[in-house]
Parts: structure tokens; sequence; C-alpha cells
């Protein structure tokens, strides 16, 4: 049985014990009923991994050694995923937990023309990203952006490869056959699509435009497919 994951937000390097939230102490101790001497990891998804030993199964507070510390090494591509918010809160929520799972590194929310929910509840979001890490068991959570105007987010992006995948008629590339570069952002519409308008400023802002396949795809799952193609898996 893998060893299981939990997040902490912090972690100091000194610290030889660790006691854990309440929250964690509970799921350790009455859901999984671990025992002390069992192992687990702990990450404060920073990169951090941590490899812990029970000491003491209180229930609210539970306590931990510190057996292991190490850092595994970043993605060596950094990927970012631009997308409209979404009318439905859930499959925005299911791709947050689907890219988190995959790797990427960076998630910009974006407000267009015809985006049709802009309610944006950061916390509950940021959460999904830890649980997604933890069930992935990685060490790094992706950076949440709060929403960003598509206008703002298409002029500050620094990236050295920008794609943008839209619906409408046009020369595109295919996607899988582009990824050279190491910093990458894609920009993918909300369920109207983009508008010629942020078409163009897009491309007038050095974003190509590319095609991720045969069909007609949901925004979300647009999104999910563009990070599986960006990681090569």
């Amino acid at each position: 049985m893998p060893i299981p994951f939990f997040y902490i937000e912090q972690f100091d390097f000194s610290q030889k014990e660790i006691e854990l939230n309440e929250d964690t102490s509970k799921h350790i101790v009455q859901v999984l009923r671990m025992q002390e001497s069992e192992k687990l990891n702990l990450t404060d998804g920073k990169g951090n991994l941590i490899t812990c030993e029970i000491i003491n199964t209180h229930k609210r507070h539970c306590k931990v050694e510190v057996r292991q510390t190490r850092n595994p090494a970043p993605a060596t591509r950094n990927i970012t995923i631009a997308i409209s918010l979404l009318k439905n809160t859930y499959r925005f929520e299911w791709l947050l937990e689907k890219t988190t799972e995959i790797g990427i590194t960076e998630i910009i929310p974006l407000l267009c023309e015809r985006t049709e929910k802009e309610k944006f509840r950061y916390e509950r979001m940021n959460s999904i990203l830890i649980s997604a890490m933890l069930q992935s068991q990685q060490c790094w959570i992706p950076k949440l952006h709060e929403p960003q105007d598509f206008n703002y987010a298409i002029r500050h992006s620094n990236h050295q490869q920008q794609f943008i995948a839209h619906c409408a008629e046009g020369k595109k590339l295919q996607l899988k056959n582009q990824i050279t570069g190491k910093s990458v952002i894609i920009l993918i519409g909300p369920e109207g699509d983009f508008t010629k308008e942020e078409i163009h400023a897009a491309l007038e802002n050095n974003f190509i435009p590319v095609s991720l396949g045969e069909t007609r795809l949901r925004s979300e799952t647009a999104g999910i497919v563009a990070a599986a193609l960006l990681q090569n898996i």
C-alpha cells in the first residue's frame, strides 16, 4: 500500500516533530485508523516531501516525527492554462482537478467577452488543487491566479511559446507538433468561444492559433486535452 500523502501549509527544515491540524489528524486517526510507528508523507506544495512516522495518535493533535526530507525536481516545462471561467462551476472545478493531476504549472482564469459567470471562490478552488496534488502524489501545487481580463492576460504573457485554441475558421497548426519551448501558455475560450476581436488581439500579441484535434470540444475538455498534449502524455 502506498504511503498516504497529506498537506501542511508550511515546513521548517529545523523541525523534528510536527503537530498536524485537526482535520488531518482526524483523517489519519479516525478514517484511515493509522497507528503509532506507521509512516506518512507530508508536502507543502512547494516541492518539499517529508516522510514522517506517527508518534502520537491524538484525534485532534496527531504528532509525527520527521524521518526524511526530499525535494523532487519540478517539471522541466512550465505549462500555463489560461481558460475562461465557465457557467457551470462544477465543470471548472473538474478542470482544475484533472489539470493538476496531469501536472501543469499555472492556471489563469480568464474573463472574456462571452464569459457568462464571473464569481470565483479562490479558497475553494485552491483547496481542489491541493486535494488533486495529494491524490496524484505530487509535491507542487499549480499557481492559481485570480481571474484576469483577457486583454490584460495576453499583453502580460512572457512565455516562450504562446498558443490560442479557438473554433473560428482559419489556418491552425496541430498543437501536438508545435511544442518545443520550456515555457508554454495556451488560451481556451468560454462556452461561446472567443470573439473575432479577441482572436485578432491574441494574434497581434504573438499567440499562434492551434487545433487540439478533429472534434469540437467543450471548454473544460479542451483544457484537459491541451494540458495532456503539452505534457506529452
